[in-house]
């Protein structure tokens, strides 16, 4: 017999004809954040990681690690470099002159602040404010989306090395799977380069 406790009835119109849908609940194991759907998407729609870290909403585990001193200080370096990036995108967002490039930068704003709250799970602080009015960037587009690929490009480079230096395979695991979201970003960003 299949197991349905991970799934909800959702009920919902379309054309006047009453739907019926069966939800999926989601976790992701790097962000932590909860996804319902009828499908499992392509990538958690929170931080970014690889679909493989969407599991269901069960099989879910608190990070509770036991941190090395050297991956506690990483972990820190890590936040500190997420907080700073999410910063940076909220004001080019702030600067953005279309709704393609407002949406972009809001939506990478929102992916480094739900990394920074992840990262602070692993070290069991509060997560960070992030400031969304801080002027840290261009008032050109150009110049900001340079910019963010230098951020993601330093971002994934630090990952790399704390990924080789943690000695506990779930701190690796988030470093690795930082280092693949950010090359999304970096591709993203190159794309949007090519159109200017």
């Amino acid at each position: 017999m299949e197991d349905h406790s991970n799934n909800y009835l959702y009920f919902g119109q379309l054309s006047g004809e009453r739907v019926i849908k069966m939800l999926k609940v989601y976790r992701c194991w790097i962000c932590g954040e909860t996804y319902l759907g009828e499908e499992k998407p392509k990538d958690c729609p929170y931080c970014g990681a690889d679909e493989e870290f969407l599991k269901p909403a069960e099989e879910y585990e608190y990070p509770e690690v036991d941190l090395t001193e050297k991956s506690k200080e990483n972990l820190e370096e890590a936040i500190e470099l997420e907080v700073d990036n999410a910063t940076y995108y909220y004001c080019a967002y702030n600067k953005a002159e279309t709704t393609k490039t407002e949406g972009m930068f809001k939506r990478l704003a929102k992916v480094e602040s739900e990394h920074a709250e992840a990262i602070s799970m692993f070290l069991d602080i509060e997560e960070p404010e992030i400031d969304k009015d801080v002027e840290n960037c261009s008032e050109e587009l150009k110049a900001n989306i340079e910019d963010a690929r230098s951020r993601e490009d330093r971002a994934m480079e630090h990952y790399r090395k704390f990924a080789e230096e943690a000695e506990e395979p779930r701190v690796q695991e988030l470093f690795e799977a930082l280092v693949e979201i950010e090359s999304d970003h970096l591709e993203l960003h190159e794309e949007e380069l090519k159109g200017l």
